[in-house]
């Protein structure tokens, strides 16, 4: 089947984000990691939590580079293959975007200063550093995340004629009413997912036999913190659910396949529909949750699709990965919680096999639900690219090369897919903990 320039475009666009994504996410949260592990190893002159923050901030330099590449080309992307709303909305959206690369440049001015610093400032002069880090990581994810929030619920402009956008009040356009639950959503979950990765890494050296107190200290450190970023994630799940029932109601009602406006509405997890019927089966439902949800009553009415237009309805499957989305965040909130609870009780031994296991898991299942969180959004706003304005088709390119560009890029994704995780695994190899700790390879 060939595919047209609208649907190569969003394939292309769909594989840029999903690959950067990740990067963006990891390189948003470890860095509240290492700073906290910095000054634990301060304030305990701990060494073991000096050589955490040394080797998580190298680990991080590498994904960082990634994401700057990924990032720019996503940049290039936006205007190469979405003209006509970079054209339209330019004006609206530089603001955001000039200082989220404002953010970035901030962010790695200070993380060479940190890098190249350790032996060279007293230890809670070089740990203050991190802090310029820590801001300028998650400043960064906040205004790309404006962007995003703007594409939901536009705000700051006037539409005159066909599509010319006046009165532009680029701030008004920044702090949109999607901005709080989006922003509060994605810096929790980059957190929560920075930690399950350096967690689930520890927990793979222990299952290796790596018996070494170093390895048991990071699970300890990002355990909780996966419990104390996974409870905020689900608390501002709960704020997202009611911000979509008062902006963007077809989106929640096709990502619970909620058709017929009615009060204690069920909240349906799995399934399959059928469409023509508009009738669910094999899904488990849960009563008055759906209303809840929405607006913390359960006699309140939700909003069914069949409120709206069909041909404005967003793809129906996005079901599946709201449901992934919640499911993986409940599974590692769970995880962190057994944890915590063996580890404090002291009655259950924390590094059971069955439960470092888990943990292990956790690393990857955190980076899906990013991916399938990132798709209930983007997919979810169908068809718009900017929702009430502007349909995806009317801002797509009419160049005939996209083709070979999504060729070139996949490519290019594919080269770095590999060389990262080979990068990584040499860099820690060749260099073990055990041995720098040997070495007394740490300055306090």
């Amino acid at each position: 089947m060939e595919l047209d320039t609208l649907e190569l475009s969003r394939l292309l666009t769909f594989i840029t984000l999903g690959f950067h994504i990740i990067m963006a996410t990891v390189g948003v949260g470890i860095p509240i990691f290492f700073s906290i592990a910095e000054l634990i190893g301060i304030k305990k002159k701990d060494p073991h939590y000096i050589l955490l923050a040394k080797r998580w901030t190298r680990g991080y330099v590498i994904v960082v580079a990634v994401g700057v590449v990924t990032g720019t080309i996503i940049g290039l992307q936006l205007s190469l293959l979405w003209p006509s709303f970079m054209q339209a909305t330019g004006h609206l959206i530089s603001l955001p975007l000039f200082l989220e690369t404002f953010a970035f440049f901030f962010e790695a001015i200070f993380l060479g200063i940190y890098l190249y610093t350790w032996d060279r400032f007293k230890p809670i002069y070089h740990w203050l550093l991190s802090i310029p880090v820590i801001l300028g990581a998650s400043a960064s994810a906040f205004f790309i995340t404006t962007v995003n929030a703007f594409m939901n619920t536009p705000r700051g402009f006037e539409v005159e004629g066909e599509g010319l956008y006046t009165n532009v009040q680029p701030l008004l356009a920044m702090f949109n009413p999607a901005t709080p639950s989006k922003v509060a959503h994605v810096l929790t979950t980059a957190y929560l997912t920075a930690t399950f990765i350096l967690g689930a890494i520890a927990a793979f050296y222990i299952l290796r036999g790596k018996a070494h107190v170093y390895y048991k200290k990071a699970l300890h450190l990002t355990m909780i913190g996966a419990f104390v970023f996974g409870m905020a994630t689900i608390i501002n799940g709960d704020f997202a659910g009611k911000f979509l029932a008062a902006y963007q109601p077809e989106k929640l009602a096709a990502a619970e396949w909620h058709f017929e406006t009615e009060d204690r509405a069920k909240l349906i997890i799995g399934g399959i529909l059928d469409e023509e019927e508009q009738e669910v089966r094999y899904a488990i439902n849960i009563p008055f949750a759906l209303s809840i949800l929405a607006h913390n009553t359960p006699f309140e009415e939700v909003i069914g699709l069949n409120e709206f237009p069909e041909e404005l309805w967003p793809p129906l499957y996005i079901h599946y990965f709201f449901n992934l989305m919640i499911f993986i965040g409940m599974y590692l909130v769970s995880v962190a919680g057994i944890y915590l609870l063996f580890y404090y009780l002291k009655r259950f031994n924390p590094l059971q096999r069955w439960l470092l296991y888990l943990i292990v898991w956790g690393g990857p299942l955190a980076i899906l639900s990013i991916e399938a969180g990132w798709i209930m959004t983007e997919v979810g706003r169908q068809p718009w690219i900017l929702r009430g304005f502007m349909t995806v088709g009317e801002g797509v390119t009419t160049n005939e090369h996209v083709y070979e560009m999504l060729i070139l890029f996949s490519i290019l994704y594919l080269m770095l897919a590999i060389l990262l995780p080979v990068i990584l695994i040499r860099l820690f190899k060749n260099k073990p903990a055990e041995k720098e700790i040997e070495n007394h390879n740490i300055i306090l």
